[in-house]
C-alpha cells in the first residue's frame, strides 16, 4: 500500500492531466453540435468494428450447425421437387402431380462419421441407422452427384459401400442419345474418375457430355453422375467404355442424402411374380 501511494505521489501530475483531459472532452462534445455528431459517428465504427469480428467468429464456430440447416433444408427441397413436378416423357411439357399424392422418393439427411478413398475397395460410415429408418439396400447420394449404396446397419449408425469399390454398379444413360450402360469406379486408382461400360459402340459420343443416373437402380432418374472425359476406349466388339469424371467430391463429403424408394417393396414383388411364372 505505502508503494502504491509513493507512485500516486509522483506521477499525480499526470493523473490530474488525464483526469482534466478526460472532462474538458466530455464538456466539448456535450456542448458543441459538430464535436457531439462526430464522436457519436466515431464511437459507432468503432463498436459497429468489434461486433463485426465478434459476429465473423460467432459465425465462424457454427457453420457446423449451420450446414446443418441447409443439408435440412436442401431434403426438403429435393422432397418437394420428387412430389410436385413430375415429367411427361412423351410430351413437350411439365404438368403439377396432385400434391395430396406422396412422391416415389425420401430424403434424409446424414453426416459422415469416416469416409474411406485411396483404398482398393473405399466405404463410409454415416451417423443414421435403423432407428432413422435406414436399411440395406438404400442409395446415397449427395447435392450433386452418386456416393454409395447402404451395406450394413446398426441403431446408430450405417456403412456405405462407396461409389469408389470394385462391386460398385449403377446404372447410368448418357445426356444426348439416352443409350443405358452401368457406372462402375474401373481404375481403383483415382478417386476423381469412373468408367461407363456396356454402351453400343455405334453410339455417338461427344467428350463432355453429362451422365445421369437412370433410374432403373436405387436412385431417382436424372441425378448428374458425371461428364465424358474420354471416349476412345473399346471393351470388346459390340461396346465401348467411357471415361467420365465424377460430380461427386469423395475427398470432401460433409453431409449425404439417404434416397428410401416407398415403391420398392412393391416392384420386387411384381418382379418376384414375373419370374416365378416363367
Amino acid at each position: 500500500m505505502k508503494n502504491l501511494w509513493l507512485f500516486l505521489v509522483r506521477y499525480n501530475a499526470i493523473f490530474w492531466f488525464i483526469l482534466f483531459f478526460a472532462f474538458s472532452i466530455v464538456l466539448v462534445v456535450r456542448n458543441n453540435n459538430f464535436q457531439r455528431a462526430s464522436f457519436i459517428n466515431s464511437s459507432n465504427v468503432v463498436v459497429g468494428s468489434f461486433y463485426q469480428r465478434v459476429n465473423s467468429w460467432k459465425g465462424y464456430l457454427a457453420l457446423d450447425e449451420a450446414n446443418k440447416k441447409l443439408a435440412d433444408e436442401n431434403v426438403l427441397l429435393r422432397q418437394q421437387i420428387q412430389n410436385i413436378l413430375q415429367a411427361d416423357t412423351t410430351a413437350d411439357s411439365v404438368y403439377l402431380a396432385d400434391s395430396i399424392q406422396q412422391g416415389r422418393y425420401e430424403f434424409i439427411v446424414a453426416q459422415v462419421a469416416n469416409n474411406s478413398v485411396h483404398q482398393k475397395s473405399n466405404y463410409l460410415t454415416l451417423d443414421k441407422g435403423t432407428i432413422d429408418g435406414i436399411e440395406k439396400g438404400m442409395g446415397v447420394i449427395t447435392s450433386n452427384g452418386v456416393v454409395g449404396i447402404v451395406l450394413q446397419t446398426s441403431a446408430h449408425f450405417s456403412s456405405v459401400q462407396s461409389l469408389l469399390h470394385p462391386d460398385t454398379r449403377i446404372s447410368v444413360t448418357l445426356d444426348s442419345s439416352e443409350v443405358f450402360g452401368s457406372l462402375v469406379w474401373g481404375n481403383n486408382i483415382d478417386p476423381r474418375y469412373g468408367t461407363v461400360r456396356d454402351v453400343p459402340n455405334h453410339v455417338e459420343v461427344k467428350k463432355g457430355e453429362k451422365v445421369y443416373t437412370s433410374g432403373y437402380s436405387l436412385f431417382p432418374e436424372g441425378i448428374q453422375v458425371g461428364v465424358i472425359e474420354e471416349t476412345g476406349l473399346t471393351s470388346g466388339e459390340s461396346f465401348l467404355d467411357l471415361k467420365i469424371k465424377l460430380s461427386t467430391n469423395f475427398s470432401n463429403l460433409s453431409h449425404v442424402y439417404i434416397v428410401r424408394d416407398l415403391m420398392l417393396e412393391e416392384k420386387s414383388t411384381l418382379e418376384a411374380t414375373s419370374e416365378n411364372h416363367e
